[in-house]
């Protein structure tokens, strides 16, 4: 069938050269400015999703147990805000950053310390001493999956600086039955 119309739109196009070359022309000029112009629409769009994507927000399916119960270790799809400042950063936040072991992946876990915290990095006595504590130097944080057991986090690699801070997460989207908006409800306890 396509091949049908594009044969007899040939033959009209070659009929109208030879009855009136202008015209064969000025409709030859169109469709390509018609052509260039949703070109260009479609690279403008393109543009404009890589640009939100990056600076502004995006949705990104969740990967791994680390964040139980807090996320499914799959499926779900997760609101995160890329426009997040140091200084908005927050106790409770649940945050993505480099993964300072493998800097390709990005990786989520929730805020648990600021600079100038003191921290116990392992309060069970499997990772490090049970009595070891660390005050969280300027310009980093402590960063824990929910899921102590199954997460390789802070008390693995240690304060986290906030120049591999991606975004924060806002709010799960998918599935449905779980929307869920975050709150960073977190209490300090002296």
């Amino acid at each position: 069938m396509f091949g049908t119309r594009f044969v007899n739109a040939a033959k009209a196009f070659v009929r109208l050269s030879r009855d009136n070359p202008d015209e064969a022309l000025k409709s030859v000029t169109r469709a390509a400015k018609a052509s260039a112009l949703g070109t260009l629409y479609l690279v403008n769009a393109v543009c404009a999703a890589h640009l939100f994507a990056e600076h502004i927000g995006w949705i990104n399916l969740v990967d791994g147990p680390s964040m139980l119960p807090t996320m499914a270790d799959s499926g779900e799809y997760i609101l995160e805000n890329k426009m997040i400042r140091p200084k908005d950063i927050k106790r409770g936040d649940l945050v993505t950053y480099l993964s300072p072991l493998d800097p390709s992946r990005i990786v989520c876990k929730r805020v648990i310390g600021l600079p100038g915290d003191i921290i116990c990095v392992d309060p069970t006595g499997e990772l490090a001493p049970s009595t070891e504590h660390v005050v969280i130097p300027r310009n980093h944080v402590w960063l824990s999956g929910d899921n102590a057991v199954m997460s390789r986090d802070s008390r693995v690699y240690g304060p986290v600086s906030m120049a591999l801070i991606k975004g924060r997460m806002v709010a799960r989207v998918w599935p449905p039955s779980k929307i869920t908006v975050f709150r960073s409800n977190f209490d300090y306890i002296d």
